[in-house]
């Protein structure tokens, strides 16, 4: 039975929304869903049965397959059954477990899940037809594909990994600047006492040292072993990471092709009506990106969910040229969007959500 709405309904499916869509055929997994697969806000998407190595990185564009293009670029083929490891600086293509038969008046965004770009495991997924990674058009009938070039670590993956999840949206949602601040003047969206507040909230980094001996971050070691995405506090943070302290000034100079975890010197929080995104700040800001991984789901930070708000961990990697971070630059925006209706279970402890009230921290994979 398909889901219906009004027409004034317009806002990001929660968990019970999400299932029903499921029910009325609009999501379809090839396999039955892990208990844990819906998320507040989002739906975990799997990995299927194999990999496909492919020369490089491409849209399929409105009139092809993604199918059509795997079979022109690909190298060779990967089981993952058994599981199997994915080589730094190579591109594979996977086809997952979940196919879309969306109703013409929802459409799909995906991002990689937050442990996938703590990682440094470059994710994005592709329909057939599309012009664009990681947006699905309404009412878009077919499979979807995980695009996967780990950058810094090797990664052991198997069929059922998730690296990437999937938000469903009817209508415009995104809240503009005028209701932006009228949100954060009720819930205080970022703890800054003078909030740099417009089309998005400033988020800025934090090098003045929060953690424990004035820890301000990580640089990612090269030459490492692998990292099983799939299993949970197994590997020695010294074995894959140097800490970085606060310098006297407060500054950071990135090398370049360098990964960095940060954080934001900003404590967040996503009230249990709404979800929320990072995005760019300005691509003219400086010579470095930013990767933000994953969404902000209801619940994120609030104290109500058990948070007192929550710092956003900043993925960074500067370009061609050593780059200077100073404390307190501004590097993205948080953008906040309405949900059609308050999820069922908030993000939090109680769903066995990983980063509730963090500091700054890394991905689950790694010992505290």
């Amino acid at each position: 039975m398909p889901l219906t709405f009004a027409a004034e309904d317009k806002g990001i499916l929660p968990d019970r929304m999400i299932a029903a869509l499921a029910d009325a055929g609009g999501i379809l997994p090839s396999a039955e869903f892990a208990p844990d697969q819906i998320q507040p806000a989002s739906l975990d998407l799997r990995l299927g049965e194999v990999a496909y190595r492919v020369r490089a990185s491409f849209l399929p564009g409105p009139q092809t397959t993604v199918a059509e293009r795997i079979d022109e670029l690909k190298l060779h083929e990967v089981a993952l059954t058994e599981g199997a490891v994915l080589e730094t600086g190579c591109v594979y293509i996977v086809p997952l477990l979940e196919s879309l038969a969306l109703p013409d008046d929802i459409v799909a965004a995906a991002n990689p899940k937050s442990s996938t770009g703590r990682l440094d495991v470059f994710t994005r997924v592709i329909a057939d037809g599309t012009r664009g990674f990681d947006r699905i058009r309404a009412g878009y009938h077919g499979p979807l594909y995980a695009e996967i070039s780990p950058r810094t670590f090797p990664v052991l993956v198997r069929e059922g990994s998730r690296l990437s999840q999937i938000r469903f949206r009817r209508g415009h949602a995104l809240l503009d600047a005028e209701g932006l601040r009228a949100l954060h003047a009720r819930e205080r969206l970022v703890d800054a006492p003078n909030a740099d507040v417009s089309e998005g909230i400033a988020v800025g980094v934090d090098l003045s040292g929060i953690g424990p001996g004035g820890l301000v971050g990580y640089r990612a070691k090269r030459h490492t072993g692998l990292i099983d995405v799939d299993r949970r506090a197994g590997y020695a943070v010294g074995e894959f990471w140097e800490p970085m302290m606060a310098r006297a000034d407060k500054s950071l100079i990135l090398d370049p092709n360098e990964f960095y975890i940060l954080a934001s010197k900003e404590a967040v929080q996503v009230p249990p009506d709404y979800a929320a995104e990072m995005v760019p700040f300005d691509p003219l800001v400086g010579e470095f990106r930013v990767h933000y991984a994953g969404f902000f789901d209801p619940g994120f930070g609030y104290a109500g969910a058990g948070g007192k708000g929550a710092r956003a961990v900043l993925e960074v990697r500067s370009r061609e040229v050593p780059f200077i971070l100073e404390h307190g630059q501004i590097v993205g925006r948080l953008v906040y969007e309405k949900m059609l209706a308050r999820p069922e279970k908030l993000y939090g402890s109680g769903i066995g959500s990983n980063y509730q009230a963090q500091s700054l921290k890394l991905s689950k994979h790694f010992k505290s």
